[in-house]
């Protein structure tokens, strides 16, 4: 298995070095570390194609202006068609500031986030029915889990 981590420099948090540490060996990681949000759709490209990922994991942080939420809407839809063109997954991890203005918490909320992603990632590449236990359970990533109804 081989698992793509594309990340950027505009993030606060090392939200990839999370990932990649609760990863371990259990999979062989691929980095690559881009500018912004809009240069993460390429870099996951290039990640499935010249590096032969199977699955990558796409951080971003946004910032709390509206241009900011418009720059992770505009590289959310670039990953989407990458997954498509690829017929790989991408999970998208983005942090938001407008979540909360305490910092302590915005570290908290985007490493958990990244945590919790990166073992989404390993279920996902068991198989298609590893999360299916999973299903209806309110998991949430970044904060407690609403549990299911």
């Amino acid at each position: 298995m081989r698992i793509g981590i594309a990340d950027t420099t505009f993030s606060r948090v090392n939200m990839g070095g999370a990932a990649i540490a609760e990863i371990g060996d259990q999979a062989a990681i691929e980095r690559y570390t881009v500018p912004g949000f809009k240069d993460l759709p390429v870099a996951c490209k290039i990640l499935f194609e010249k590096y032969n990922c199977d699955l990558v994991l796409a951080f971003g942080w946004t910032g709390k202006e509206e241009i900011d939420e418009v720059c992770a809407h505009e590289a959310n839809q670039g990953l989407i068609n990458v997954e498509l063109i690829v017929n790989k997954h991408i999970l998208k991890v983005f942090f938001h500031e407008k979540e909360t203005s305490d910092l302590n918490e915005q570290k908290v909320v985007a490493l958990d986030r990244a945590r919790k992603h990166a073992l989404n990632a390993l279920k996902l590449l068991e198989g298609k029915e590893a999360l299916t236990p999973a299903a209806g359970d309110g998991l949430r990533q970044g904060y407690n889990d609403a549990g299911g109804l």
